[in-house]
């Protein structure tokens, strides 16, 4: 199977896209996992990226449909693969197909984490992150430390800037301008099917499974 995640910041994509990747034995593929490794490996791909995000400016949509192109090409993801955080935009999507269609694959469903801004917001301004580690708790579900030193390596735990309210609002409304598009494509398409992401992780994965049939 070839499946796309999709969800808005603190949704729970991470921890969805562990569980149904060794669930469904797929191999989990994120952008933001092969944008470190072609930049670590200093390949021509990588080194491309670079020179833009150096400058503060975004991948060009037509780079990282080659980045993801290298990724899916790769022998651990012909068996099937979930994709977190690509496809982004209509174009991007439209180029996946082409991509997955040299090798006979296609897209067979694109999950939908849905849900309310208010509780996105709540999850999102709670968060906080250990400096060293990256560890992560939450000022109502799991709170740090009171002295906000990390117990796992001592460092510092703090509030990530894009978690600030402002901050995490922008990121949503960004979000929903490039997914509504997006989600009503694969609509279209009658690949798309929402899932109420409300409740433990351990629900939302079961709400997926029923969903996935």
């Amino acid at each position: 199977m070839i499946i796309i995640l999709l969800g808005p910041p603190g949704a729970g994509k991470g921890t969805q896209t562990a569980a149904l990747a060794k669930r469904y034995k797929l191999t989990p593929i994120s952008t933001g996992d092969i944008f470190r490794a072609n930049l670590n490996d200093r390949t021509p791909l990588g080194l491309e990226a670079q020179n833009y995000m150096s400058q503060g400016l975004l991948v060009p949509d037509d780079l990282t449909v080659r980045l993801v192109d290298d990724r899916l090409a790769q022998p651990d993801a012909l068996g099937g693969c979930l994709l977190d955080g690509f496809p982004r935009t209509v174009f991007q999507a439209e180029e996946l197909e082409k991509v997955l269609a040299k090798t006979g694959r296609k897209v067979d469903r694109c999950l939908l984490l849905d849900i309310p801004e208010k509780e996105l917001m709540a999850r999102l301004t709670g968060r906080r992150v250990c400096r060293s580690c990256s560890s992560v708790w939450h000022l109502n579900f799991y709170p740090p430390p009171a002295d906000l030193i990390c117990p796992l390596c001592g460092g510092e735990i703090y509030q990530r800037a894009d978690d600030e309210e402002v901050a995490a609002s922008n990121r949503l409304k960004v979000y929903l301008a490039q997914t509504q598009p997006l989600a009503e494509w694969y609509e279209k398409k009658g690949l798309l099917t929402s899932v109420a992401a409300l409740g433990s992780p351990k629900e939302v994965e079961m709400a997926i499974e029923k969903a996935l049939g």
